[in-house]
């Protein structure tokens, strides 16, 4: 059960300046008529372990940025199954008996295609083998995709990608980031960094086979892939929806302990962290 006494939350990470997760959660959070203080604080990854042992009764949670999600991982007493597959949180629900980790950048890549009509995927692929890659392969996996390319300049760090596809039942083949074309799909899901050099031709290539683009950023905005995608004149979406979807399933779990119960005039909440969010 949830103590009422805990009412602290925050954002870790590092950088952590940028986040606004801070002005999402509030106001959720007065929507909601809860009296919590959710805030930022840097911590790095070697700190990490020592920063949440120093955390007192006060504290209901803790959202997690780069590069704390392997950390919270290990560190968390349950996992849900988007973390356990992806071995990544960046949610942990902190309790009495241990804190407890999620994996909510899953749910808001879904929920973000879905918000642009997009129910279902058959062919797709992932611009980049990072971390956000990982949740971008589960995510288009649940939307029913059966076959994903990876493209990235290191094809070795396709290989983990492989192996998850394969336990999800998911072909995953590895391209050159900088091959001359590339097939046909229906979805890219771009997760590089939003400063990352990206040579107009790779772009333009990526761009004329693409499908619709949701690239994760939304800083840096327009990136080299979305504005390639201008070029091509296909749809694309930046990475605001999905920020906002997965800070809504964060702020189930710190009400409820939930992800899948739905909040009390949900609609209401989004609409307020959206504005929020546009304003800051």
């Amino acid at each position: 059960m949830l103590t009422p006494a805990r009412h602290r939350l925050a954002v870790w990470g590092d950088p952590i300046a940028h986040s606004r997760s801070p002005r999402l959660h509030g106001a959720a959070y007065g929507v909601l008529g809860l009296d919590w203080e959710y805030d930022r604080r840097q911590v790095s990854e070697a700190r990490f372990d020592t920063a949440l042992r120093g955390l007192d009764g006060s504290w209901r949670g803790l959202s997690l940025t780069f590069p704390l999600k392997g950390a919270a991982f290990r560190a968390a007493a349950t996992l849900d199954r988007r973390a356990e597959l992806t071995g990544a949180v960046n949610t942990l629900l902190l309790q009495d008996d241990g804190a407890h980790g999620f994996n909510t950048d899953i749910g808001g890549i879904v929920a973000s295609l879905r918000d642009e009509g997009i129910t279902a995927v058959v062919r797709a692929r992932i611009v980049g083998a990072g971390a956000t890659a990982t949740s971008a392969l589960v995510a288009l996996a649940e939307l029913g995709a059966t076959w994903i390319e990876i493209a990235a300049r290191r094809p070795e760090a396709v290989a983990p990608l492989v192996d998850l596809g394969a336990s999800l039942g998911v072909a995953v083949a590895a391209a050159s980031f900088d091959a001359p074309s590339f097939a046909p799909v229906d979805v890219t899901i771009a997760t590089l960094p939003g400063d990352a050099p990206v040579a107009d031709a790779a772009a333009d290539a990526l761009a004329q086979a693409g499908g619709f683009l949701l690239d994760v950023v939304y800083g840096h905005w327009p990136t080299a892939l979305a504005s390639a995608w201008e070029r091509a004149d296909a749809p694309s979406t930046w990475g605001l929806g999905m920020l906002l979807h997965q800070a809504v399933l964060q702020v189930r779990i710190f009400v409820s302990g939930q992800v899948e119960v739905p909040l009390d005039d949900e609609g209401a909440v989004l609409a307020a962290m959206r504005l929020a969010v546009v304003e800051d």
